[in-house]
């Protein structure tokens, strides 16, 4: 009898032992491994942080919808056209002495250094400046001349005139009863005919003799020769 309970009470632990060990791992319970899961798109590159958001070479300024004093706007305005940089210096140093508004003419195609080398006889520049009827489509916001006096008009020297994009912009506005101020920059070569170009292609406004400058002239030097157009 002693020996029948031992063996019953054998077979009662065992199984109290199996149910214990069964009830640490719930059916509902989360497996998890060593290994992390793939991240989403790592084959894919990161986007660039310099977006043209963020370039001030590319991003259009703003200026105001019209230069109307009235509305508390400049009655001048700064147009530059700068595919490197060197005349857009020029422009803003005369927006500043001016306490202008300033535009910058963007190129819808930008150029590129490529584009730039005139020791190419095909390269896109050469080409358009060999070329008279050529107009490079703009990029930038369009602008109302409306409200303002004064106009300065900025480029680089390509090919001894000014670049054919400054002709799509003249042609594509009015200027009638604004005074025209061309200027331009280069390493060595004078503005030549570049400004009478732009007001035979305008046929409105009134056109002053344009200047050349380096890209380093100075503020003073710019001064001296805004107050000689008064």
């Amino acid at each position: 009898m002693k020996k029948l309970f031992s063996i019953l009470l054998a077979v009662f632990l065992v199984l109290s032992l199996a149910a214990c060990a069964g009830g640490n791992h719930p059916e509902n319970s989360t497996v998890i491994t060593d290994r992390p899961e793939a991240s989403v798109g790592n084959d894919q590159p990161s986007a660039p942080s310099g977006t043209a958001s963020d370039d001030p070479a590319v991003t259009p300024p703003t200026v105001p919808e019209a230069g109307d004093p009235e509305q508390g706007g400049s009655k001048v305005l700064v147009v530059v056209f700068s595919a490197t940089g060197t005349t857009r210096g020029v422009a803003e140093k005369i927006a500043a002495i001016e306490n202008a508004d300033l535009y910058e003419i963007k190129a819808a195609q930008e150029y590129t250094s490529a584009d730039l080398n005139w020791h190419d006889n095909s390269s896109r520049t050469t080409l358009e400046q060999n070329d008279k009827s050529a107009r490079p489509e703009i990029g930038s916001e369009s602008i109302s001349p409306d409200g303002y006096e004064k106009i300065y008009i900025g480029f680089p020297i390509w090919w001894g005139e000014e670049p054919r994009i400054l002709d799509t912009f003249v042609e594509s506005y009015d200027f009638d009863g604004i005074t025209m101020i061309p200027f331009c920059t280069s390493g060595g070569s004078g503005i030549g005919r570049s400004g009478q170009n732009l007001a035979e292609l305008a046929g409105s406004g009134s056109w002053l003799e344009g200047k050349r400058f380096s890209g380093s002239v100075t503020e003073t030097d710019l001064q001296t020769w805004i107050d000689s157009l008064k």
